[in-house]
């Protein structure tokens, strides 16, 4: 398959290294060659299975309307834009377009969302607060996970309201710990990712699933669908 990269930053540097692992042909489009998205012309899609972005949230709003625009496939890693869904979701569905996008493109932590809507549903009467520690230069606070966490317990039980905590340090990866606490006991609930390989890997199996599709998805809604 044929991937269009943008997004030169850590993860999006190891989302190249391992599409080309897994047999496929990478073209990276450099930021400074595609402010607004303009570089994402339909000549330059033309041939393309999917186009993976791992900008910033800045950015990811105008690629997003060139792609889809265009009728293309889009995997989107970058959060901090989730205001305009409705509108990329529009935009798929006008010019038959695929997206499919995520807060975190990790298994593992999809594994996690399910376990904390069990702990959500079980643990009445605790009081929740999530807590998520990632490497300084992340941009956004708190990070995406953390708030579809959050949105997991609350959608599971409407009755508790979980706080976040955010820290930034090192070159921390992503660590998000989930605290049910009781005036009896308290339960923890933690992922933490080694690397930012299990994101990137995600990334490129999420690109090899859209190819082809049509429709507008989040990844923890297929996630096991993955080859």
């Amino acid at each position: 398959m044929l991937f269009v990269i943008l997004g030169q930053g850590k993860t999006g540097k190891l989302v190249s290294d391992l599409a080309l692992e897994r047999g496929h042909t990478v073209r990276i489009v450099q930021e400074e060659d595609n402010e607004a998205g303009a570089a994402l012309t339909a000549d330059l899609l033309r041939g393309v299975d999917a186009v993976i972005d791992f900008t910033t949230p800045d950015a990811v709003v105008p690629n997003m309307r060139a792609v889809l625009g265009a009728g293309g496939r889009m995997v989107v890693g970058t959060t901090g834009w989730y205001g305009q869904l409705g509108e990329m979701r529009r935009l798929a569905e006008t010019h038959k377009a695929a997206l499919l996008y995520g807060t975190n493109f990790s298994v593992g932590v999809q594994v996690m969302y399910r376990v904390a809507k069990e702990l959500a549903l079980a643990a009445q009467g605790y009081t929740f607060h999530i807590t998520e520690t990632h490497h300084t230069s992340k941009k956004d606070a708190p990070s995406g996970t953390a708030l579809s966490i959050k949105q997991v317990l609350e959608t599971a039980n409407p009755t508790l309201q979980a706080e976040i905590s955010s820290v930034r340090e090192g070159d921390a990866a992503g660590i998000h710990v989930v605290e049910a606490r009781s005036k009896n006991d308290v339960i923890e609930l933690r992922h933490e990712a080694f690397s930012r390989r299990g994101f990137a890997e995600g990334a490129v199996r999420a690109a090899e699933w859209v190819a082809g599709k049509t429709g507008c998805w989040d990844f923890r809604e297929i996630f096991e669908q993955l080859n």
